[in-house]
């Protein structure tokens, strides 16, 4: 993908080999040092490297030739190559070949061959085992100026060779070879989740054009294209139906397994897959982007958001390691200088302790955590954008949910009718009157009204002088009779008492009542409200189920409909008639209270409330772009109880990263007390750090179970 920018231009390029931060580092800083290369960001979650440069000095071309020079060769595009097996990876075939030098090593010094030739299998086994991790040690050394873990393992290795422990030396070598390799490796099947996403939207797209039907790349479709969906295919972009009908199953986007039906005029989604019938689809959106691309995106850019405790790691880990190598340094010569100790052994000593004290498990513990969960997340349909968000998320303890589009379904309906007894006109004159009235409004409650009708078969009737009063109601006529729909005041003396006890137990429903008749009567009383979302009293009891202390009703309707709706699915508190600006009052006031408040709702008109909280969360964000740009979490779906899965989701992730931080701090003093002690040897010390992290990093695979 190529976008011209003035004087510069950008370009995307998908690699391989692109599997840990160091190599991350290396592709911006020697892609950097190119002349006209402005820019350089590189996203390892899809091995995409984007490139901002002046085409007059340096040609797409010449990028693309760098890139492979430094081992990073060109895909064809996202998502376009099969798994890598381990046996194909550089750093596992380099690790394999490591351990089998250190083994043909230990079988020549135990049949006693000459020593110079396992001690020359040994360096073979030490400079194989340690060439990529070596390596990354220089490069970081000289142009981050960073000590790092690989730095420690590179010199513990060569201190080791000098020491004459050359077996020992080639142990390390291929052990911590094989746990880098095992990270990579590791690394990419958390990335697998997401990127399975590239390969759900297909290469090519079947479109009408002059009279013909043919395949065009996906890159190339165009707003208003008209594509063709045949039964079993995924869909090339977003779009709208326009002939046709069939269910589509949009698991890959919003994570709901019941397919979905589709007829004309329905939105449809790049990525989901189309079951029974054919479609024809008008592309509503570039194949870059469509809800996939939108969904990879924020994915990526959710890596670059490190929540609070990773990036304490990290910034641990740029200090803990230096010092580190400082101690390791004083343990081997400060006690043979102040007290006259032997050398060997305190020199012996020191290599165990900085192979004991090296952070690997521990400084990995939340990365590999995090991406999992994030993977994950997104599977499910749950868009979380970064690891400081899953953090807040697993401390939330109070919630605070819009009523409008949340716990309801956003569509005013009818919920009875009943004509006033006597009246002289029929059912189905009168429902076809009101709607002749009601087709003429804007209004929510006029549409559920003509939608009632509609759903009776009844023909609307045909009214004149139509006049709406804001806030009351409307007035028309219908074969010269003045006839009038509306609010309970609009009507005044005309409402008997009678009448008052129907509206008011319907209003304590939390229903609102609407009159029809003319001047001087009332014929008829529809009673209307926002349906229940069929999942809300679930979804609450998973809440409540999931540790959430309180939750609270936020919304701009009356009072009495809002606690009617309350009390029947179970929240604890109702706020309402709110203003924008009382529903950030509200959430400031829960914050206080409770510190991590989530709040809910549409992502547009909730924006300040949702800023105000501390986790904003879209509800069926799906195809709207501007509500996964405002909240901190897109539910793509419909279903509310999807927050519930995305707070357990995030306590889970919680709970494993206490646990290898845990493990790992503990081994990791074991460790260095034993070494300073004198207990263990360096094979030993070497066992104990690659079992800790072999350990953490299984156990932060677990977060990529749904």
């Amino acid at each position: 993908m190529t976008e011209d920018l003035g004087k510069t231009q950008e370009q995307t390029y998908y690699v391989r080999n692109v599997d840990c931060e160091n190599e991350v580092a290396k592709i911006e800083r020697e892609l950097g040092k190119q002349p006209g290369v402005r820019h350089v960001k590189v996203s390892p979650l899809t091995s995409k490297v984007m490139i901002t440069f002046e085409p007059e000095r340096v040609s797409s071309e010449s990028i693309a030739k760098a890139l492979s020079d430094l081992g990073f060769p060109l895909k064809e595009s996202a998502g376009d190559e099969a798994p890598e097996k381990f046996w194909q990876n550089k750093k596992v075939l380099f690790a394999l070949i490591s351990g089998v030098t250190l083994a043909l090593g230990w079988i020549a010094s135990k049949l006693g061959i000459a020593e110079g030739f396992s001690l020359a299998l040994y360096i073979a086994s030490v400079a194989i085992g340690g060439y990529y991790f070596g390596r990354e040690a220089l490069e970081e050394l000289i142009h981050e100026r960073k000590i790092n873990i690989e730095l420690l393992m590179t010199v513990a290795a060569l201190t080791a060779l000098v020491l004459g422990e050359s077996a020992e030396a080639a142990m390390l070598a291929f052990l911590y070879s094989i746990s880098e390799a095992a990270e990579g490796y590791t690394e990419e099947k958390t990335r697998a989740a997401v990127r399975a996403l590239m390969k759900l939207v297909p290469k090519v797209a079947l479109v009408k054009r002059d009279g013909a039907e043919v395949e065009i790349p996906v890159e190339e479709l165009k707003v208003g294209d008209i594509f063709i969906v045949r039964p079993g295919e995924s869909l090339a972009t977003d779009g709208e139906v326009i002939a046709g009908s069939s269910s589509v199953n949009e698991a890959p986007v919003t994570g709901e397994s019941m397919p979905v039906a589709k007829s004309e005029g329905s939105k449809v989604f790049a990525g989901s897959i189309n079951a029974e019938g054919a479609l024809d689809v008008r592309a509503t959106k570039t194949f870059s982007e469509n809800t996939i691309a939108r969904i990879i995106q924020m994915v990526e850019e959710a890596q670059e958001r490190k929540g609070k405790n990773q990036r304490f790691i990290e910034k641990f880990g740029e200090i803990y390691s230096p010092l580190v190598l400082v101690a390791g340094i004083a343990v081997a010569i400060l006690p043979p200088l102040l007290f006259g100790l032997a050398w060997m052994i305190w020199l012996t000593r020191a290599t165990v302790f900085i192979v004991a004290a090296a952070p690997c498990a521990l400084v990995i513990s939340i990365p590999i955590t995090l991406v999992a969960t994030l993977g994950t997340a997104a599977r499910q349909g749950v868009l979380i954008k970064g690891g400081i968000y899953v953090e807040e998320l697993g401390k939330v303890k109070a919630v605070a949910l819009d009523k409008t589009g949340t716990i309801t379904v956003g569509r005013p309906e009818v919920t009875d009718f009943e004509m006033v007894p006597n009246t002289k006109r029929s059912e189905r004159d009168i429902l076809a009157m009101s709607a002749g009235i009601e087709q003429r409004s804007q209004h929510p409650l006029a549409e559920a009204v003509v939608r009632y009708v509609s759903e009776k078969d009844i023909p609307v009737s045909s009214v004149s002088d139509f006049q709406s009063t804001s806030g009351a109601g409307a007035r028309a006529v219908y074969e010269g009779i003045p006839l009038k729909v509306g609010s309970p005041q609009f009507f005044g003396n005309a409402v008997t008492d009678d009448f008052r006890k129907r509206i008011e137990d319907w209003q304590f429903e939390g229903k609102t009542v609407i009159l029809f008749g003319d001047d001087n009567s009332v014929w008829a009383l529809f009673a209307i409200r926002d349906r229940i979302r069929p999942e809300a009293r679930e979804a609450i009891e998973a809440l409540r189920a999931a540790g959430i202390k309180h939750i609270v009703m936020l919304t701009g309707d009356n009072n009495r409909t809002a606690h009617a709706i309350a009390k029947e699915v179970g929240i604890d508190e109702v706020f309402a008639e709110l203003k924008p600006d009382d529903k950030v009052t509200r959430i400031r006031e829960l914050v206080g209270k409770y510190s991590g408040v989530l709040m809910v709702g549409d992502g547009v008109n909730d924006a300040p409330a949702l800023a105000e909280a501390t986790v904003g969360v879209a509800m069926g964000a799906v195809g709207s772009d501007v509500a996964i740009e405002t909240a901190d979490v897109a539910l793509m779906a419909d279903d509310l109880r999807k927050l519930a899965y995305a707070i357990q989701l995030a306590q889970r992730n919680k709970n494993v990263i206490n646990q290898n931080l845990a493990l790992s701090a503990f081994v990791i003093t074991m460790l260095v007390i034993g070494a300073i002690a004198g207990l263990l040897s360096l094979p030993v010390a070497v066992l104990g750090h690659e079992i800790s992290e072999f350990i953490v990093i299984a156990s932060g695979l677990r977060m990529l179970r749904s």
